[in-house]
């Protein structure tokens, strides 16, 4: 990955929810609902995260009828694991995110 990419993947999780936000999609798509109540944060900030997310291409939206579900783009856990990285971690070529279940921080 060159430095300009790792830079704006890094300023995308640079926020908490945003990091919990990766977290509980790597579990599989959801809703926005489901993401407010599993994160815990306005409707309206989740928008936000979700929209930093987006442009920085490490989710997608998928309407489907009324509502919108949202994924992890393809790769961006399974390049981590196929590179000997742990299952729910990110790596960004630069640098790896070890995103635990529950509480700490992660590891950069």
């Amino acid at each position: 990955m060159n430095p300009k990419r790792c830079a704006e993947v890094l300023g995308a999780l640079a926020a908490p929810e945003r990091l919990k936000i990766v977290r509980f999609l790597a579990d599989g798509p959801h809703t926005v609902t489901e993401i407010v109540e599993a994160v815990g944060v306005k409707p309206l900030n989740v928008s936000h995260h979700l929209t930093v997310l987006k442009q920085s291409r490490l989710i997608s939206g998928t309407k489907k009828g009324r509502f919108v579900w949202y994924a992890l783009c393809p790769g961006v856990l399974e390049d981590a694991v196929e590179a000997g990285v742990p299952p729910g971690a990110l790596n960004l070529g630069c640098c790896r995110l070890e995103l635990p279940l529950t509480g700490g921080a992660p590891a950069c």
